[in-house]
């Protein structure tokens, strides 16, 4: 202690330097076109937090559906061929974008009309048949 000194003066802030950020909570994300996903904070900073990879199959008919849309890999299928988007034969990403439905209404409502009128059809000939039955054992 014999080597510490005071002075009688009152504290004060006499140089101010920033070497850091200020804090920032994660304001939103953007994907951009070949999967990588940045994160933006309230401070102003972007940061990458990953990147999405796309797979694809030597033969995309070998899968199986598991169903709500997902698909299972089968030795029919062979191994998934994984990469970044933009590379080999995988497809490309469109950030902000929604994806229209791949399947035609109109065509499926058709089906569905077809599909209740054979129903009905064959309700009325089971129907049929039945009174036919009762007629011969009645007879």
């Amino acid at each position: 202690m014999t080597t510490a000194t005071q002075y009688g003066s009152k504290f004060g802030v006499t140089a101010l330097t920033q070497d850091g950020y200020t804090s920032g909570r994660m304001s939103g994300f953007s994907i951009s076109g070949d999967g990588i996903i940045l994160g933006n904070y309230s401070s102003g900073q972007t940061k990458t937090l990953g990147q999405v990879v796309l797979a694809n199959f030597v033969n995309p008919q070998g899968l199986v559906p598991i169903g709500d849309g997902h698909w299972a890999e089968t030795p029919g299928s062979g191994e998934p061929l994984v990469g970044p988007p933009k590379t080999g034969n995988l497809g490309v990403l469109q950030s902000n974008a929604v994806e229209d439905s791949n399947v035609d209404l109109t065509a499926e409502l058709v089906k569905l009309i077809m599909a209740q009128r054979m129903y009905q059809a064959s309700a009325k000939q089971i129907e049929t048949q039945d009174q036919i039955i009762q007629t011969i054992a009645n007879i």
